[in-house]
């Protein structure tokens, strides 16, 4: 029976006999036996192991290259080595499957263009193996948080007709050569890959409360930014009976809960981002768990921004969305710490959102954080129906296409708010990684669909 290299590392007595597999990292020979790295992704380390020339399987070990997936039996043993607890007395040894001398992961430096180039192969390298487990660790994560606080996890539709964000970059879903007769096409009508479920996840909140949706979004933005990508998760909660505070309360437990979570569970991974990624990453999560996060109105944040002295690429006035740039100023110049901006002008943002009394604004929030900027958006809905149909209208939206939106206002109509996290952006910000395609296992961006 197979044992991973994680328990194996783990183990807290000598096993005997003991099978592992996996891909050698390392093998160094001397006249009689040989060292073998061995790892089979389940943690950062390697076990090592160490193989007479006697024992059965060894004439293959010249093929044992790095690459090569191999298995070894034998006995694990106390380690004399420094730095490890055990390693493993071979008894057998076989070849499963060799990697001829052009494996492109051989033991040097790769730069992440090259990496991304061979996508199906980079998991093997030690940075991304512990990417990719962060990320699956991180999922656990999202569910356990909410399941702990009683929401009800909905799966919302791939393929939509509706737009929800209203800025009209859609992949459009066809079976047809032209978009000439939409009424022709497989749904009847012109459909798309989904920008957010957050209006379906609406309908569930009026109805089982507290509910969330964790799943592919799409964008046709053509844009090339290390922070941008046409396929992107999200991870997005709904909440009946809920305001803008409530909102903005859960987003900032919501990221405190996975910081701590990627600091309390890394298993070594983190160890890594640290080391070659960012060397002040485990202080500055450390910092976000720690502290509490500041709150600021958009108009407190343009007048900071205008008064700061500084030099941005993009002018900062009243009425304009805050860029990258300006959020990082906030968080890591003058807050220096994570920061959620509220209370956002209505003409900047969707037709959902809430209007605030002075007509002027909604009541939108973005949490900011150090490295990436704006991780969280949010909002308290609309929900007088009346108010909804105007900012509908102002939008160029008709009735009729929303028809079915309009109902949850029209029938048990209540307060509501929810959220989205980009959840490849949290992922940058916890591993450090500075660009998006680095945090998806195949990355989708202009021009790029391979694998």
């Amino acid at each position: 029976m197979r044992t991973l290299i994680k328990h194996a590392l783990h183990s807290a007595h000598a096993i005997d006999p003991i099978t592992v597999k996996g891909w050698v990292r390392t093998r160094r020979d001397s006249k009689d036996f040989s060292f073998i790295e061995l790892n089979d992704g389940s943690s950062l380390s390697n076990l090592q192991c160490i193989c007479d020339a006697d024992i059965p399987g060894y004439n293959d070990i010249h093929k044992m290259t790095t690459g090569a997936a191999i298995a070894i039996s034998g006995k694990l043993v106390e380690s004399p080595g420094k730095g490890q607890t055990w390693e493993l007395q071979a008894s057998a040894i076989e070849l499963i499957g060799d990697a001829p001398s052009d494996f492109p992961l051989q033991k040097k430096g790769h730069t992440p263009e090259f990496l991304r180039s061979i996508s199906h192969l980079r998991p093997r390298a030690n940075l991304y193996g512990a990417v990719f487990r962060m990320r699956s660790r991180l999922s656990r994560a999202i569910h356990r948080f909410f399941d702990e606080r009683d929401f009800t996890y909905v799966h919302t539709p791939i393929i939509t007709a509706s737009d929800c964000e209203g800025a009209g970059e859609m992949f459009r879903v066809t079976t047809q050569s032209d978009d000439k007769n939409p009424e022709q096409d497989f749904f009847g009508k012109n459909t798309f890959l989904t920008v957010s479920g957050q209006l379906e996840g609406e309908a569930f909140a009026t109805a089982l409360s507290n509910i969330y949706t964790f799943g592919p979004t799409f964008r046709a933005e053509n844009s090339h930014t290390s922070r941008h990508a046409a396929e992107f998760w999200m991870v997005e909660p709904e909440m009946a009976f809920c305001d803008l505070e409530g909102d903005m309360d859960l987003a900032e437990e919501f990221v405190k809960y996975l910081v701590e979570d990627a600091l309390e569970n890394n298993e070594g991974d983190l160890q890594i981002f640290n080391k070659f990624v960012d060397k002040g990453l485990i202080e500055r999560l450390k910092f976000v768990a720690e502290r509490p996060f500041q709150r600021v109105s958009y108009t407190e944040a343009v007048e900071i921004l205008r008064a700061s002295g500084q030099k941005f690429e993009y002018p900062v006035e009243w009425g304009v969305n805050l860029q990258s740039e300006h959020e990082r100023y906030l968080t890591e110049e003058h807050f220096k710490c994570p920061t959620t901006v509220y209370n956002y002008p209505k003409a900047v943002k969707p037709f959902y959102m809430r209007t605030n009394d002075d007509g002027k604004t909604v009541t939108a929030m973005d949490l900011l954080v150090p490295g990436i900027g704006e991780i969280i958006g949010g909002a308290q809905r609309e929900e007088r129906l009346e108010v909804l149909q105007a900012n509908m209208l102002e939008h160029g939206l008709s009735d009729e296409d929303y028809w079915w939106y309009l109902d949850l206002r029209k029938y048990g109509t209540c307060p509501h708010a929810g959220f989205g996290l980009g959840f490849e952006r949290m992922l940058m910000f916890i591993t450090g990684m500075k660009n998006i395609r680095d945090v998806i296992p195949f990355s989708r961006t202009p021009g790029h669909c391979e694998f």
